[in-house]
């Protein structure tokens, strides 16, 4: 996702990139922060967020991705659109941005959806952008059984959700509604995803490995990671089932709760969980409040844990770099 600058603009930037003496050095590594539904990559909460990464870790470069470099557009693609392109886009736009490209790795944050779709980007992406640690509050990594996501009074909302409940399944809805493309429907029974989930799903089925054949760079890049920490909200009502964020299976019908380590996505480890819990690098965490209800303090911990130089370093950007970038 290119933007338009003059040539004196980019002679600016080529020079400052290139001298050595502008660099600072032992910098924490860029932090990748991916939004959730609704949101955009410009708003004052999430660019807060960002804030608060810089303070307690000084010398963070943040970049807030984005399907579109107009908000209101990057808003209607949490929306609208096609996760497997989403994410084939965001891949190519960190490769080329002016200092992600130059960064060793990445630290990476997701809210809500945003952390299922950094995951995907993970294992599909994983041999061309190095994320060392992943942070997820409140995503939906074992999908959504209800699709409770419209606020009051938003009726184009519910005129969308009122298309997704009746075709879920259909060839236009998995490729342009992004809430249909992590539903999952399974029998009650055995947990066991239904058929017409695993045939047509357009994301989930795919980055959770749960056909028949299994894509096995998806486990070797997810495996990589450093650390994996996935967040619940403890009275999430928006994800149903809550339990999703920690890969568990919630029964839809008596409610019993199965663990990521009692199924078969741990136990054949299809996408690398099981080899990434080994070395202690798999985390699950809790919150109070309801669905990304979060305080400064949780997110400070999360920083100062996970996002620190001793997480990973690089010799980073100066101040005037990030401003003649900015531009």
């Amino acid at each position: 996702m290119l933007r338009l600058v003059s040539i004196s603009s980019l002679l600016l930037v080529t020079q400052v990139l290139a001298s050595p003496h502008t660099r600072a050095s032992s910098q924490p590594l860029p932090l990748l922060i991916w939004h959730g539904l609704g949101d955009n990559y410009a708003a004052d909460g999430l660019h807060s967020v960002g804030d608060l990464a810089n303070e307690t870790n000084p010398g963070t470069y943040v970049y807030y991705i984005r399907c579109h470099d107009d908000p209101g557009t990057d808003s209607r693609a949490t929306f609208l659109g096609n996760l497997t392109e989403q994410i084939a886009q965001v891949c190519i736009d960190i490769q080329e941005h002016e200092v992600l490209s130059q960064a060793p790795g990445f630290n990476a944050l997701g809210f809500s959806q945003g952390g299922q779709f950094l995951r995907g980007l993970i294992e599909r992406c994983g041999d061309r952008i190095n994320v060392r640690n992943l942070v997820t509050f409140g995503s939906q990594h074992n999908g959504i059984a209800k699709y409770q996501i419209c606020k009051d009074g938003d009726w184009l909302c519910k005129g969308y959700v009122g298309l997704l409940k009746s075709n879920t399944w259909g060839h236009w809805v998995q490729g342009n509604l992004v809430p249909a493309q992590y539903f999952k429907s399974t029998n009650d029974t055995t947990g066991a995803p239904t058929e017409e989930y695993l045939e047509n799903s357009n994301f989930l089925a795919d980055i959770n490995n749960e056909r028949a054949l299994k894509n096995v760079t998806y486990a070797k890049n997810l495996a990589q990671l450093d650390n994996f920490v996935m967040y619940l909200f403890e009275d999430d009502t928006t994800v149903i089932p809550k339990e999703s964020g920690w890969f568990a299976y919630t029964n839809g019908t008596d409610g019993t709760v199965t663990p990521l380590k009692d199924r078969d996505i741990y136990k054949e480890d299809w996408i690398g969980l099981k080899k990434l819990d080994q070395k202690g690098g798999l985390h699950f965490e809790t919150t109070e409040g309801g669905h990304m209800q979060l305080d400064d303090e949780v997110l400070i911990d999360v920083f100062s844990k996970y996002f620190s130089t001793k997480n990973g370093s690089w010799k980073g950007i100066d101040e005037r770099e990030q401003q003649i970038i900015e531009l």
